[in-house]
């Protein structure tokens, strides 16, 4: 007898299975999201403050930051960036050093699981490329952030590791101020802010 297949799928709180390897955008819910990601720590916890700083958190800082680079950005844009990270409800926050010794397998998984959200909330598979670098730049924008107030890092090793984001002053980027909040506060803030970003009326903004 040959013997059995491991499993490659996820049982979520909504009673979703999604399949880690060929995953449906059926099996995608922006709940299992939001509550994936609230509990995922980047920095792999190595953050002050009495919680970890979560991956949901994180996000929010992106779309925030996104909306300054691209003050015209469609809500469908901005979504885009709220939902950068949504694989990482999945498969964790994995800091960059690790992410580079695990290879192209992980890139590759990371992406399926990406497409399957993005067509899940009505975003292109994969996104122009003019706006995927928008997103990547309020990304590391976040990082040095996050970097110079959380992780330890001084300002001269978090520009050389991140790069200081252009346009720093003129962004405004140094009134975020950020302290880590609650798993459930970071839940409810993520679903608020997509809520907000989702569906008929959104779309007409």
């Amino acid at each position: 007898m040959a013997d059995k297949a491991p499993r490659a799928w996820q049982r979520m709180l909504s009673g979703r299975r999604l399949d880690l390897l060929d995953p449906s955008p059926l099996d995608v819910e922006i709940e299992d999201i939001a509550h994936g990601l609230s509990r995922v720590a980047r920095w792999n916890g190595q953050t002050s403050g009495d919680w970890a700083f979560s991956v949901a958190q994180h996000s929010l800082v992106v779309e925030e930051i996104f909306r300054r680079l691209r003050p015209d950005a469609t809500q469908a844009q901005c979504r885009a960036a709220l939902l950068h990270d949504a694989p990482e409800y999945v498969v964790g926050d994995l800091i960059t050093p690790f992410k580079a010794s695990v290879g192209g397998g992980y890139k590759a998984l990371e992406q399926r699981l990406l497409t399957a959200v993005h067509l899940r909330f009505s975003l292109p598979a994969r996104l122009p490329e003019a706006l995927s670098a928008a997103i990547k730049r309020a990304d590391r924008a976040a990082a040095y952030l996050e970097a110079t107030q959380l992780a330890g890092f001084g300002e001269a090793e978090a520009k050389r590791v991140f790069g200081r984001p252009r346009g720093f002053e003129a962004l405004e980027l140094d009134c975020i101020a950020l302290q880590p909040w609650p798993p459930a506060e970071a839940k409810s803030r993520f679903l608020a802010r997509f809520e907000a970003l989702d569906g008929p009326a959104a779309e007409g903004r």
